[in-house]
């Protein structure tokens, strides 16, 4: 019998783990089936405008002259002559079959990324990888760009990785790098990758094939050819200005930064070659390490970087630097992958706030980490010890549960440290920007149906309020008005606390009670989720925002109710994003945070008395309803029920020393 039962637990390991992989397919299914949908249920003239732009009807290669005259075709002219054929082909195959071929390709590269993962690797990982990879293929940036736009992008990466890790033989190697070198000349720097780590045949090959293709392009259309390489020289100035935020190049970033004329040209080459030659001895060490899927991410960021112009659906190869190992202890494990996946899947707005200072570092987001990933990034040999293990994260011990069950999650454990802060900072940053376009799109802007089912919304809350007799949001409000004093102090409180006392808490929390500000961070997690399905499902107009109920907007000033739009006063939030008062959930769990972990009865009380200025505030200035702050007080209540369920309670300060006393920290030993 225990034979049988230790038997029956790989197999039952085992169909978990085909269930989790069959669910990750899944998943990169619907991803594909989105992708697709978006590209085909747009209109004609907006989606695929790059395709038709070349090979539609009088598209760019069926027209007389120079493929360039337009500047709207921005490939090679090998490019040009490869799609040359299918100007013939009727408009909507061809983007159905460049739609799906172009799936086929992101699968293909998913595939082939998978296997050459360094070695060596787990059996957990090897069966993960593949759904994995290629779900992040597409939600990326470049490859919905390229998918919307009908461009080629995918393909030259695609060829670079089979030419590297699945053809056999350097010469087929060669082949596939040269052909993509031929669709994207900064391929071109992965010769001296192949050179110096003994593919010296592949090499040469790679070289050859660029010429030869090269050269029948320009045997085929010698005036296009002239145009490209001569006069837009190697394709630099064509597409889109060379300045624009897309163009995530040296040579866009030095536009950007005012510098131009030939000090930028001189600039942007000694940069240029300055990257490319770290780069390449960073990706020689990393091939000769046995990690040659980085050595190809880190000379794809580089050629990222000095390509004169390298638009967004050009930037797969950043992605393809998530598989470095960066950071000796456990917690840090994950900073460089989050990292790379934020910036490659998210738009730069959601990950740095708007704030003018920032704007040099914003508009460069991209390059910068291509540039970090290709000269800076200390990624780990598989020679370091920690390569495999890291030092491990020490967790606190379990405090006992009432309920058998909890927590449901029990792999949610308490961590005793300080979780890595840049990590914590991007997770912040990004639920908060996820928390504004959510909280934003609630109720479809200020559109008249918008507005109008907010404001029924708002007299049926009223009626609730009339119903239990607490609508007293009118009377405050013009009692408050009435006391100059009294109204700045409520303004004051309204528009300054809002944030400042929760990050103030948080970050207490960080430096001294790790293991605490995970508890609070948690339940505030879950309390923002809740909030936000509430906003969603029951978009709510203020008081202030009540045409017949008089309410005086003592913030934002006088409203003209004359006007369709008078409730978009910023264009940073929903106004009508009212029910649950978020001012009033946060300032409560900063209460409850303080009144349970302060040292002190007088900060107990303090903590305490934020929460109740708080709410006379919301009612005072006319922001939110009574019954808002009840809303607010519910979506706390379940986050910190939430935090209990998934993760058990908090341990209590007299068991954590306790168990100090007894037992060391009980350390994960997984490696990473």
């Amino acid at each position: 019998m225990a034979d049988l039962g230790h038997s029956g637990r790989p197999a039952e390991a085992g169909a978990r783990l085909r269930a989790v992989r069959l669910a990750l397919w899944a998943v990169a299914a619907i991803l594909a089936v989105r992708q697709t949908a978006v590209v085909l249920t747009t209109p004609s003239g907006e989606r695929l405008t790059d395709l038709e732009t070349w090979v539609g009807p009088e598209g760019v290669l069926d027209v007389n002259g120079s493929i360039y005259d337009s500047t709207r075709f921005t490939g090679t002219p090998f490019g040009g002559l490869v799609l040359k054929p299918l100007t013939r082909a009727a408009e909507t195959a061809l983007g159905w079959g460049w739609i799906f071929g172009s799936l086929l390709l992101v699968v293909a590269l998913g595939l082939v990324a998978a296997r050459a993962l360094p070695q060596p690797v787990g059996r957990r990982t090897s069966l993960l990888a593949a759904p994995v990879a290629v779900s992040l293929l597409m939600l990326s940036l470049p490859v919905r760009n390229a998918l919307w736009l009908g461009q080629t992008s995918i393909l030259p990466v695609l060829l670079v990785l089979l030419g590297c890790f699945a053809v056999r033989g350097e010469r087929a190697s060669g082949l596939c790098v040269g052909l993509a070198a031929a669709l994207q000349p900064t391929v071109l720097l992965f010769i001296p990758l192949l050179w110096f780590t003994g593919r010296r045949r592949g090499a040469l090959t790679t070289a050859g094939t660029f010429a030869a293709c090269t050269a029948l392009a320009w045997a085929a259309l010698p005036q296009d050819s002239h145009t490209y390489w001569v006069h837009h020289m190697a394709g630099a100035g064509l597409g889109g200005e060379a300045d624009a935020l897309a163009n995530q190049s040296l040579h866009g970033a030095l536009l950007r930064l005012g510098v131009g004329g030939p000090p930028e040209t001189a600039l942007f080459l000694l940069l240029g070659a300055a990257v490319a030659a770290l780069a390449l001895r960073r990706a020689v060490r990393y091939a000769h390490d046995g990690q040659l899927l980085l050595a190809v991410a880190v000379t794809g960021c580089a050629a990222v970087a000095v390509s004169p112009t390298t638009w967004q659906h050009q930037l797969l190869w950043v992605l393809l630097a998530v598989v470095g190992r960066v950071g000796e202890r456990a917690s840090d494990r994950l900073v460089w992958p989050v990292a790379v996946v934020l910036v490659t899947t998210l738009r730069t707005e959601m990950l740095l706030p708007h704030m003018a200072v920032l704007y040099p570092l914003r508009d460069n987001l991209v390059l910068l980490t291509a540039l970090a990933a290709a000269t800076a990034v200390p990624f780990l040999s598989r020679t370091s010890p920690y390569y495999q293990v890291p030092v491990a994260t020490e967790y606190a011990p379990p405090a006992p549960a009432r309920f058998r069950r909890v927590p449901l999650l029990p792999f949610l454990r308490r961590v005793s440290t300080r979780p890595n802060l840049l990590l914590e900072l991007l997770l912040l940053r990004v639920t908060y920007a996820a928390y504004q376009q959510v909280r934003l799109a609630a109720t479809g802007g200020s559109n008249s149906a918008g507005r109008a089912t907010a404001e029924h919304h708002g007299q049926l809350v009223l009626d609730a309020e009339r119903f239990l007799h607490i609508d007293i949001e009118r009377a405050v409000n013009h009692a408050v008005v009435k006391t100059d004093r009294l109204r700045e102090f409520f303004d004051f409180y309204y528009e300054s606390l809002h944030f400042v006392v929760p990050l103030t808490i948080l970050g207490v929390l960080y430096r001294r009670r790790p293991a605490d500000y995970r508890w609070a961070r948690s339940s505030l997690g879950f309390a923002t989720l809740l909030a936000l399905a509430g906003f969603w499902l029951f978009p709510l107009a203020p008081p202030r925002l009540m045409p017949t109920l008089g309410v005086i907007d003592t913030v934002h000033g006088v409203q003209d109710f004359s006007q369709p739009d008078y409730g978009t006063l910023t264009a940073l939030t929903n106004q009508y994003a009212a029910m649950p008062s978020l001012h009033f959930g946060w300032s409560l769990w900063c209460g409850v945070v303080v009144a349970v972990i302060a040292p002190w009865r007088w900060l107990k009380a303090l903590g305490l008395l934020h929460p109740l200025c708080t709410v006379s505030a919301i009612i005072a200035t006319g922001n939110h309803w009574v019954l808002d702050a009840v809303g607010g007080a519910a979506v706390v209540a379940a986050g910190f029920g939430l935090s209990y369920l998934f993760q058990g309670p908090r341990a209590r300060p007299a068991a954590r020393a306790a168990a100090g006393t007894s037992r060391e920290p009980v350390k994960d030993t997984a490696p990473g």
